[in-house]
């Protein structure tokens, strides 16, 4: 059964679930179904599909955590928010760590309680969305390498159709990823086309360091790509408006490395793949995920790096709503030439950012 706006209500206490059950329909018109037991719960949602489940922390009848990986095993999508009807600092931990959205405790903050829930299926809708392009990737993987092994032996007679082949293929595979990418962008406004922009200034500065054709192919779809591994960063991380937590940076910091595994079955992407996976290393060794320096950082990931912090300085964030000015951000670069960023690519940003 398809999801449309569909909450299950997992709380022993009856008068609770229907009063959530009534505002939850009144002011938002979601569809919401109740259940007063877990084992009742796990059964229906066994058999439905529910874009968020709120569950109460603390049923007699089940583990609180128990019942959250029971509903993950059911449904590896799900979204679920914790209920308590009293603040508690130790529930807040354990339902942190036991994997749950959000806590809402009573009194009910309505405004927040709306707000909520609205985000969190929001998110299932977008790990749905997630899940079935893995899906296709892989089927398409699949697909394309049984096409591989009937091309490979006629081979000798049709090597110029094989060719337009793996150049269809690889068309293909790239459009499939930048989609993906693009999507990943997407998931804040803020962000929209700043993989694009990225690109645009590292071709430039590419070119304008003498770089050959190919090499600023390989730039251009890593910077396109670079931003892959955020797929595996919750929203509540990644749309933060205030500071990360060390926690959090610690998982931010995951994401080219990340980005670098996704892409390494696609092997004709290998150089594309190293750019990724060094574009937030720093000139003095201070970046992630190698902690490279210097020279042993690729110049394409060096281009890259400086590409991709002037767009984020440039424009606004969940984190800073007010971009830097463009003078601004080119003192910035110039204050950390030789530290974050190559003074040689700092050099030649300097002669040509007048001109982006």
């Amino acid at each position: 059964m398809a999801s449309d706006n569909r909450i299950l209500l997992i709380i022993d206490n009856e008068e609770i679930s229907k009063y959530l059950m009534e505002q939850l329909i009144i002011n938002r018109g979601y569809s919401v179904s109740m259940q007063f037991s877990a084992p009742q719960g796990l059964e229906v949602l066994k058999e439905n599909s529910f874009d968020l489940v709120i569950v109460k922390f603390g049923m007699p009848d089940l583990d609180s955590t128990k019942l959250v990986k029971e509903i993950k095993n059911i449904d590896p999508d799900s979204v679920i928010i914790a209920f308590s009807e009293e603040s508690n600092p130790e529930l807040l931990e354990q339902a942190n760590i036991s994997g749950v959205y959000d806590v809402i405790t009573k009194p009910f903050n309505w405004d927040r309680i709306f707000f909520v829930t609205q985000k969190a299926m929001e998110l299932h809708a977008l790990l749905v969305s997630q899940r079935r392009t893995v899906s296709i990737l892989k089927e398409q993987n699949i697909s394309f390498e049984r096409q591989n092994i009937l091309l490979a032996k006629r081979i000798e007679e049709s090597t110029r159709n094989l060719s337009r082949l793996y150049e269809n293929l690889r068309s293909t595979y790239m459009r499939t990823i930048r989609a993906l990418a693009q999507a990943i962008d997407a998931r804040d406004h803020y962000t929209h086309s700043h993989s694009e922009c990225v690109a645009e200034y590292a071709v430039y500065l590419a070119r304008e360091m003498g770089l050959s054709i190919k090499e600023i192919e390989v730039i251009r779809d890593a910077s396109e790509l670079h931003d892959l591994g955020k797929i595996g960063i919750s929203d509540s991380i990644l749309l933060k408006p205030g500071s990360l937590t060390p926690e959090e940076w610690e998982s931010i910091k995951l994401h080219p490395q990340t980005g670098a595994q996704i892409l390494e079955p696609l092997t004709f992407l290998s150089d594309v793949i190293e750019l990724v996976r060094q574009h937030h290393e720093h000139y003095d060794g201070s970046g992630y995920p190698g902690g490279r320096r210097g020279e042993d950082i690729l110049l394409g990931a060096r281009i890259l790096h400086l590409s991709d912090a002037y767009d984020s300085m440039i424009t606004a964030r969940s984190y800073r709503q007010v971009p830097l000015t463009k003078t601004e951000a080119i003192a910035e670069i110039q204050r950390n030439s030789g530290k974050q960023f190559d003074p040689k690519v700092v050099d030649v940003f300097l002669k040509i950012v007048n001109e982006l």
